[in-house]
């Protein structure tokens, strides 16, 4: 009976896959009634997922159908205050190739700049017919630096991105070190087994700036300065070294370099690394008593120290302990940080095109290159995956550049973002729940094949069937050449050894080759040409301002003395579902900030350096650092009250290694503007994130 009515209703479950920016990829149960998604949930399809997934995704529905869904093609007329008026398809793809043929013809195809990031993505919907099509066409190409780049770069120079340790193993493990993560606002899933973990007896240490909730569960919180966590981890490494703890018959058998790194270490004592890194020496003193006499031991190695000046030289720092201490070979024992290396495909071998030697933009630098190239200018920006009004770095600089009355910027998206609103021409793209894609865990070692719950809404259409038909247009592709999601689908999956792509087509999710749960050294080894760990990646010396494992000081001043940092949330991910933000967002500060200036929760501040301000309102907050205030990553404009994120008080300076964004070495100071009056719900939300507050 309950069958017949739901085939009376129009009900149904389909399975897919989540591809948001997320360690975790979960497996997903999506209701679909009557061709409307009616609710999303975790499915048992992924062992990881286990049922359950993050509200973030929950919400989902309210981005398909919500006001800020992007219904239909949009051109902008009247110039650069002009109004949106309603197009189609081929009136806004004709124009687009239009500008593009007239920009290359006068400026050359240099002077056009796609503009993208792949956080949540699957292998369809970046790097196919899009990255074909501009390769193609000559434009410039893209340094896609705005997240990981450090981190996974000392990764490669190390290890080769060796697989990690995945989530299941943590319970094996007597000592765990979540290093610059936090898993309870992103990666839910491996929150579980850190616990099981505890309930064995395991030891938890957490570093971080905050005390967030897994903190607050740790047995030594280790509430750092941003931007320390490289001279903690050369501590951690000069006790090793001169107490004979460092594993000699390990590092001589699979390692280079470890005399070099011990030089570097040498100057950082326990008590000079805790001074500047503003610990308790003695607990610092424990952490590293623990690490070396604890097995198995895991590093989770996060991205949240990446984020400054050091960012580089700390991954490398805290990459390479378990090869010091010889913590590998154990199950549970080593560490784990991204396990896209767990594959050995890459998009080259399906976009079939070579990559042209076209001027390569740095996206930290979009700011720059709006406003300061000239050789050639450039005169058009295509933004697909990303909103640079709000998540690049120097945001001022970035939202004048898109304000240029010359510049021709496309934004090709789901909903209206911060982007979207100051485009020339909006497309509407369609999510994950629209359309086929190929889901890569890089928390995990598995791939998932993602499958449209419903049809496109309104006249929304994917990255593959756009990109195809624009190369038409362009004369770069066949004009019988008609893409769409299946036959790319079957191209990146030809290029896949064929029992992955047969048990991925068939089973809905495949895991890599090494079971899903390797143990480092036994199962995998490192993935460099000799295939040894290289402590001292000597080619990445010469590109670091002050050469391997060294330390860069704080850039704090006496003017600005706050450290601001950016963290994650439950509410967004990187900017996706910040439409979704009811209110503005609150700064955080230590009650011990605030005494001195005067200020309590729900006054109204502003926070400001010498590249802009933010006005917020406040929330005392015990868990955060004194000395640190947070305000969430990933706001839209609407969410603070003067239409302005974080990230107009960010440099656009690099990392030491990589490239990376600086977030987190943005020096501010904060001061009272006047005092609102919040009602209980707005200060509830307020203090959502990212801790308790004090009231």
């Amino acid at each position: 009976m309950a069958e017949d009515q739901e085939l009376k209703w129009g009900r149904s479950t389909v399975d897919t896959a989540c591809p948001l920016d997320c360690p975790d990829a979960c497996s997903l149960e999506v209701t679909v009634e009557n061709g409307k998604v009616l609710s999303i949930d975790g499915s048992h399809t992924h062992d990881a997922t286990n049922g359950y997934i993050c509200a973030k995704v929950r919400r989902f529905p309210e981005r398909l159908y919500g006001d800020a869904r992007i219904p239909h093609p949009l051109i902008r007329t009247g110039g650069r205050n002009g109004a949106f008026e309603k197009a189609t398809w081929d009136d806004a793809l004709g124009l687009i190739a239009s500008r593009m043929v007239s920009i290359r013809d006068e400026w050359g195809a240099e002077a056009i700049l796609p503009f993208s990031y792949g956080g949540s993505n699957g292998l369809l919907s970046q790097d196919t017919t899009d990255a074909r099509l501009f390769r193609q066409f000559g434009t410039s190409r893209l340094a896609r630096n705005v997240c990981a780049i450090p981190t996974s770069t000392a990764n490669q120079a190390l290890y080769g991105k060796m697989p990690g340790v995945t989530y299941q193993d943590y319970r094996y493990a007597r000592l765990i070190i979540v290093w610059g993560a936090n898993p309870s606002s992103s990666g839910i899933h491996l929150v579980p087994h850190i616990k099981a973990a505890q309930d064995a007896g395991a030891a938890l240490v957490v570093v971080d700036p905050r005390r967030t909730n897994l903190a607050k569960q740790a047995d030594v919180h280790l509430a750092l300065k941003p931007g320390t966590d490289v001279v903690v981890a050369l501590a951690l490494h000069r006790f090793l070294f001169e107490q004979g703890l460092a594993d000699q018959e390990f590092l001589a058998e699979h390692a280079h370099g470890a005399d070099r790194l011990r030089e570097r270490a040498a100057e950082w004592t326990i008590d000079r690394a805790a001074t500047i890194a503003g610990l308790d020496p003695e607990l610092l003193h424990n952490v590293a008593e623990m690490y070396a006499d604890i097995s198995p031991a895991v590093i989770r190695c996060g991205w949240g120290l990446e984020r400054n000046r050091n960012g580089g030289n700390a991954a490398l720092a805290v990459l390479a302990l378990p090869t010091v201490a010889g913590k590998f070979g154990v199950r549970g024992g080593g560490y784990s940080m991204s396990n896209t290396g767990a594959w050995t495909h890459t998009p080259d071998d399906w976009i079939g095109v070579p990559e042209p030697d076209t001027r390569l933009v740095n996206m930290n630098h979009l700011g720059r290159a709006l406003l300061d190239y000239d050789d050639p200018p450039v005169r058009m920006l295509f933004v697909y995956n990303c909103n640079p009004a709000v998540t690049m770095p120097n945001q001022n600089r970035v939202l004048k550049g898109l304000a240029r009355e010359d510049l021709f910027t496309v934004v090709f998206d789901q909903v209206m973002t911060d982007t979207a609103a100051l485009a020339d021409v909006v497309l509407p793209a369609t999510t994950f729940l629209e359309s086929y894609d190929i889901v890569q865990s890089y928390g995990l070692s598995t791939m998932q094949l993602a499958k449209p719950a419903i049809d496109a809404v309104g006249d929304a259409r994917s990255n593959v069937e756009v990109f195809a038909d624009l190369a038409r247009r362009l004369g770069l592709a066949d004009s019988d050449d008609h893409a769409t999601d299946v036959e790319v689908l079957l191209e990146v999956t030809g290029s896949m050894p064929a029992d992955v792509a047969g048990t991925l087509m068939d089973a809905g999710i495949v895991t890599d080759p090494a079971g899903g749960a390797p143990v480092q050294f036994v199962d995998v080894t490192p993935r460099t040409p000799d295939g040894k760990v290289h402590l001292f990646p000597t080619a990445l010396e010469p590109q670091t301002p002050s050469g391997l494992y060294r330390y860069q000081p704080d850039p704090a001043t006496e003017e600005y003395p706050l450290s601001l940092i950016s963290p994650a949330t439950e509410k967004t991910i990187n900017s996706s579902l910040g439409e979704l933000r009811r209110g503005a967002a609150s700064l955080h500060m230590h009650p011990d900030d605030a005494e001195p200036r005067g200020l309590s929760t729900g006054d109204h501040v502003r926070m400001f350096n010498g590249l802009g301000e933010v006005h917020c309102p406040l929330t005392l907050n015990p868990d955060m650092r004194p000395g640190t205030v947070g305000l969430p990553k990933g706001l839209w404009r609407m969410s603070t009250l003067n239409g302005y994120t974080a990230n107009a008080l960010v440099s656009d300076e690099l990392t030491d290694i990589g490239g990376g964004a600086v977030f987190n070495d943005a020096r501010v100071e904060v001061a009272r503007v006047m005092t609102v009056a919040f009602d209980a719900d707005t200060l509830s939300e307020m203090a959502s994130e990212p801790g308790e507050p004090v009231h």
